[in-house]
C-alpha cells in the first residue's frame, strides 16, 4: 500500500551521503601531509604565501568549504530521492474504443460557405464529440502538407479541447492537403494500442485533395481493423478561398488565368473513402445527429468501456524545492568569483611591482 503522507519515491539515493566520509578523511590527511611538506624547511609558515604566491587555507576555512559542498551534495541527493506529498485520487477507467481525429487545416478550410468558416465549424464538431457522453477515447492530428500530432489517443480529452482554439489554417507555411501522410501517422499511433480495442479514424475535411492511391490505403487499414469515418465540412456549392497573409484582407487565391479559386465539398470522394474504410459518412450540420452517429460507429469494441472502483494515486512531486535551494546557494558563489577576479589581478600586479 502506498504511503499516505510525506515520503520519498527513491530513498536509496541517500546512500550517496556515505561518500562524504571518504572525502572528509582525504581532506584531513591531505591537510596533515601539506603541513609536514618539505617546503616548510625553507621558510616559516607565515612567509610561505610570499614565496609561493598562494596561501594555505586555515582549518576553519577548509572545513567550512567542505560543509558547504556537503550541503549542496545532500540537497542534490534529496532532489534525486523524489520528495513528495499530497496526491489526487483518480478512479481508473478502462476504455475499449479509440478514435483518432484527422483535422484538415489546409487553406481551403478557411472558406466561409458554412458559418463562420469551415475550420471553425470543424472545431465546433470536435468540441461536440468531447462534450457528448461517450465511450470513446480521442486523439487529434492536424494536417495540411504534413501531419502534426496535437494529442495522442487519451482519456484526458480536455487536452484536445484546450488545443482547439489554436488550430487554424495558418499553422503550416507549405499549403496543400496530404491525407496519406496523416493516415500513416495515425496508423502508427493506433497500432500501439491493444488489439482487442476498437481502433478508428475520423477524417474531418472538405475533400479538396487529389491522391490517386488514397482509396487503396484506406481499404488496407480497414482490413487491419482500423476503420475510417468521414465528416464532411462545407457545401457542394462552395465559395472562394481567401488568400493567406500577408495578402490584403478580402483578397482571394487565383488560378493561372487570374480567376478566383472556388472550393466545394467533394461528397463523392469523401463518401467513397468512408465506404472503402468500412465507416460512416456524415456532413457536418448544426445538430448533434452527425456527432452521435460517428460515436456509435466508433464504439464497437469487443471489450466494452467500463468504470471500476479501482483507484490510483497521482502524487505531487516536490523535487524542484531542493533544486531551487541549490541554485540559491550557488548564485552568490559565481557573483563572488566575478567580483574577486579584478582584485586578485591587482594583487598579483602589486606583488610583481614590488619584486621589480
Amino acid at each position: 500500500m502506498p504511503e499516505a503522507g510525506f515520503h520519498f519515491e527513491q530513498p536509496l539515493w541517500f546512500l550517496g551521503l556515505l561518500a562524504l566520509v571518504p572525502v572528509a578523511i582525504w581532506l584531513w590527511r591531505s591537510a596533515a601531509r601539506a603541513a609536514r611538506g618539505p617546503i616548510h624547511r625553507y621558510a616559516d609558515a607565515h612567509l610561505l604565501p610570499h614565496l609561493t604566491g598562494t596561501r594555505e587555507l586555515k582549518a576553519q576555512e577548509r572545513w567550512g568549504r567542505f560543509l558547504k559542498w556537503s550541503l549542496l551534495w545532500a540537497l542534490l541527493l534529496l532532489a534525486m530521492a523524489g520528495p513528495r506529498w499530497d496526491y489526487t485520487d483518480v478512479r481508473l477507467f478502462h476504455p475499449g474504443n479509440n478514435l483518432l481525429i484527422l483535422l484538415d487545416v489546409s487553406r481551403s478550410m478557411q472558406v466561409a460557405d458554412v458559418a463562420p468558416s469551415r475550420i471553425a465549424r470543424a472545431r465546433q464538431e470536435i468540441q461536440d464529440l468531447i462534450m457528448i457522453d461517450r465511450e470513446v477515447r480521442l486523439g487529434l492530428i492536424a494536417f495540411a502538407s504534413v501531419p502534426h500530432v496535437v494529442s495522442p489517443v487519451t482519456e484526458d480529452t480536455f487536452t484536445v479541447l484546450n488545443a482547439l482554439p489554436a488550430l487554424s489554417t495558418d499553422l503550416t507555411e507549405l499549403q496543400g492537403s496530404r491525407v496519406s501522410s496523416a493516415l500513416d501517422r495515425a496508423e502508427t499511433l493506433l497500432k500501439s494500442l491493444p488489439a482487442e480495442s476498437a481502433r478508428a479514424i475520423l477524417l474531418i475535411s472538405d475533400g479538396d485533395f487529389d491522391e490517386p492511391d488514397l482509396t487503396d490505403q484506406v481499404r488496407k487499414l480497414a482490413e487491419e481493423g482500423i476503420r475510417l469515418h468521414v465528416l464532411g465540412i462545407g457545401t457542394e456549392t462552395g465559395a472562394r478561398v481567401p488568400a493567406p497573409p500577408p495578402a490584403q484582407a478580402g483578397s482571394w487565391i487565383t488560378d493561372r488565368s487570374g480567376k478566383a479559386v472556388v472550393s466545394s465539398l467533394n461528397v463523392n470522394l469523401l463518401e467513397g473513402l468512408a465506404k472503402a474504410g468500412q465507416g460512416v459518412f456524415e456532413i457536418a450540420n448544426y445538430r448533434d445527429g452527425d456527432t452521435k452517429a460517428i460515436l456509435r460507429a466508433a464504439a464497437v469494441s469487443k471489450v466494452p468501456a467500463k468504470a471500476s472502483d479501482e483507484r490510483t494515486r497521482i502524487w505531487n512531486e516536490r523535487y524542484y524545492l531542493p533544486v531551487l535551494a541549490i541554485m540559491a546557494l550557488l548564485v552568490p558563489q559565481f557573483r563572488g568569483q566575478r567580483r574577486g577576479q579584478p582584485g586578485a589581478q591587482a594583487a598579483r600586479g602589486a606583488i610583481g611591482g614590488g619584486k621589480s
